[in-house]
Formats: structure tokens, C-alpha cells, sequence
């Protein structure tokens, strides 16, 4: 089990604007890698409405299920390391494994048991070293869409908005209000279970 503070800017890009960086930061193929994320929350979206995430990741050939809830600055990222057996029986049942993932959950007052799965997100991405922090790009496919996106991950909140609104300003990418993957891949599903697909 690992716990961090993940404090991270984000903006949303056209896929030109997202080329344009690739093509900037000499970006090759072969650095871009494949990320599975598997989503889960209660029917009434009892976690999204604590602001809380919960995932279970596959990066390669591990496992790892990730609980993200607020902090004073950033979020509190918990992650507990799972094996292929129980990353795919929560995936078809919804039966997720017992550690300290649970113990935070039912401190927060949702039961553990009433969790579900709701579907998956794949996102291709790559990500390097840029001004003392970490620069992502994403193009993520989920349900019926697929969009692209720069993260910047950093250890401090005010340096890390200056470098990250310099760097949109530099490439003239409006600053676009962004939600994280988990909340858009909800808005879509939400979309599609309604009828509306605009």
C-alpha cells in the first residue's frame, strides 16, 4: 500500500493541439504506452459524491486499484497492489478485494458491498520530465468518445499553475475547464443511459 498527494493541472486539447505537442516534445511511438482503467462507484454514486474516485488500473501486466479523495491541496491517492484474479473478478462481479481501500471506503460511510462496476477507459499515453515536474499527454477511448488531454503533475500547487499556464500560453491553447477522466467517462455514460447522445 502506497499513499501520496497527487496535485495535478489539466486541460483539455484538440486532437491538432495534442499533435502539435507530440511533434514539439520529439515524442516517439514507442514511448507511448496503453492504460486500462476500470470504474466503480454505488448506483446512487455514493463515492462521486464525496468527491472520491475509485479505480482499478491495469498498466501493463499489473493490478493496482487506487482510491483518490480530497486533500488540502490535491487529492489523497491510495493505492493497494491487487492480482489479475481479483482485478478481473471485480471487473465481471463487482466483488472487490478487502485492504485498506475497504477500511477507507467504510470510514467514509459507504458500504463497501454496494460498490459496482461501471465500465472501462483506455488511454494511450506518454509522459516525461518537463521543469521540475512530470508533463502527460492522453488520448483517452471510452464508451461512444474519445478525447486528448495535458496533465502536469508537480509537488508544488503556486510553481506548477505559473509553468502549466506559461506552457498553454507558449502553444496559445485556451485554458479550458477540465474534468478529470472519471467524472467525463460518468457524464458520458450518464448521457448514454438518458437517450442523449449529443
Amino acid at each position: 500500500m502506497t499513499q501520496n498527494i497527487e496535485i495535478e493541472f489539466k486541460n483539455i486539447l484538440t486532437k491538432n493541439e495534442y499533435e502539435r505537442l507530440l511533434r514539439f516534445f520529439k515524442v516517439d511511438k514507442n514511448q507511448i504506452f496503453k492504460q486500462e482503467n476500470h470504474y466503480f462507484d454505488t448506483p446512487n454514486f455514493s463515492l462521486k459524491s464525496k468527491e472520491t474516485a475509485l479505480r482499478i488500473r491495469k498498466k501493463g501486466l499489473n493490478y493496482e486499484m487506487t482510491l483518490k479523495q480530497p486533500a488540502t491541496v490535491g487529492l489523497l491517492e491510495t493505492n493497494q497492489t491487487i492480482s489479475e484474479d481479483d482485478a478481473q473478478l471485480a471487473i465481471r462481479t463487482g466483488k472487490l478485494p478487502t485492504g485498506i481501500i475497504q477500511r477507507l471506503i467504510e470510514e467514509s460511510k459507504v458500504p463497501y458491498s454496494t460498490i459496482e462496476y461501471f465500465g472501462s477507459l483506455i488511454t494511450e499515453r506518454v509522459e516525461f520530465e518537463y521543469q521540475q515536474g512530470l508533463l502527460v499527454l492522453d488520448h483517452s477511448i471510452y464508451l461512444d468518445t474519445e478525447d486528448y488531454e495535458l496533465e502536469y503533475e508537480v509537488e508544488n500547487y503556486q510553481n506548477g499553475e505559473k509553468l502549466f499556464i506559461e506552457l498553454l500560453e507558449q502553444f496559445k491553447i485556451p485554458t479550458r475547464l477540465t474534468e478529470n477522466k472519471i467524472r467525463r467517462f460518468y457524464y458520458r455514460k450518464y448521457l448514454q443511459s438518458n437517450g442523449n447522445e449529443s
